[in-house]
């Protein structure tokens, strides 16, 4: 079934929302990496009897010290925790809420400035997909205009194309920091294990679909050049077709007049000629005539 202009237009709307909702989305969560922490069980104290360390005196008597005979990670608390572009989160060993940090406070120094790139990059990202999304919808309204819609689809195409070459770079920088970050960042924030996040699969999924949106709409204005040159081909074609079939009917109606002229002109030249002409009587011997005459009688 062929598609139409209007459906490959929808096509590429539905792929560059569905990039800016992943992005946005992406952009202000904070679940790019997930993992968990180790940190040291705290002390115990009436309010906290369990998952700590008594290091406590004995009631009874002061003097007396109480040894905790915990080792390696049982002495560790393993606490889970979940960063995205802006904010690091992790639980609270005291409570059950959560404790957020700038992740641009815990990123190294030498780092900082890749940081800051990768998230005006993101930004740029999203402001391009805006302006791509946008530049769409207008081709939808003017899809009756060909020529518009072809500026419309070129500058669509150009602007999300860059959208996602930008995506691509401040996805890729953020992972390279959080890498860095995981080894040269602060002492108590180091996770003890982590892995990539749903948000992380969001910004690859809007990268994808910004590809895919920028993909479709460059087809749709090389199929639709494509075919306004045909139909501008086979337009010309006709013109000289119906040009040609009216100069040949022209001139077989003058050959036709002219033909029928010498018809009329040639049998009246015809008429006149085989008509006699008169012998005037001077110019006859009659004394000749007399005498052949005689000749025959005899």
């Amino acid at each position: 079934m062929k598609t139409t202009r209007r459906c490959r237009g929808l096509l590429s709307v539905s792929l560059n929302f569905f990039a800016l909702f992943f992005s946005i989305t992406a952009f202000i969560t904070t679940y790019w990496c997930v993992g968990t922490q180790r940190v040291p069980k705290p002390k115990c104290s009436k309010l906290r009897t369990h998952q700590c360390i008594d290091y406590g005196v004995n009631e009874t008597d002061p003097n007396k010290v109480v040894y905790s005979w915990e080792t390696g990670d049982d002495r560790f608390l393993f606490r889970q925790f979940h960063t995205g572009i802006w904010y690091s989160c992790e639980e609270n060993i005291h409570d059950e809420s959560e404790m957020c940090r700038s992740f641009i406070d815990l990123a190294p120094a030498s780092e900082k400035g890749m940081l800051w790139l990768s998230l005006v990059s993101e930004m740029l990202y999203i402001v391009l997909l805006v302006v791509g999304f946008s530049l769409m919808c207008l081709d939808l309204v003017h899809s009756s205009n060909v020529i518009d819609g072809l500026k419309l689809n070129a500058f669509a195409a150009v602007f999300t194309v860059l959208s996602g070459l930008l995506g691509m770079v401040a996805h890729v920088m953020y992972t390279q920091v959080f890498q860095v970050t995981v080894s040269l960042g602060p002492p108590d924030w180091r996770p003890y294990n982590w892995d990539y996040g749903w948000s992380f699969c969001m910004a690859w999924a809007s990268f994808t679909c910004c590809m895919g949106a920028s993909v479709t709409t460059l087809n749709s204005y090389t199929k639709t050049v494509i075919e306004f040159r045909h139909k501008r081909k086979t337009f010309e074609q006709s013109i000289r077709e119906e040009n040609a079939r009216e100069a040949f009917g022209y001139y077989r109606e003058r050959s036709v007049h002219s033909i029928s002229k010498s018809v009329e002109v040639y049998p009246n030249q015809s008429l006149k000629s085989s008509r006699k002409t008169p012998i005037p009587a001077d110019s006859l011997d009659l004394s000749d005539g007399a005498g052949s005459l005689g000749e025959e009688q005899c």
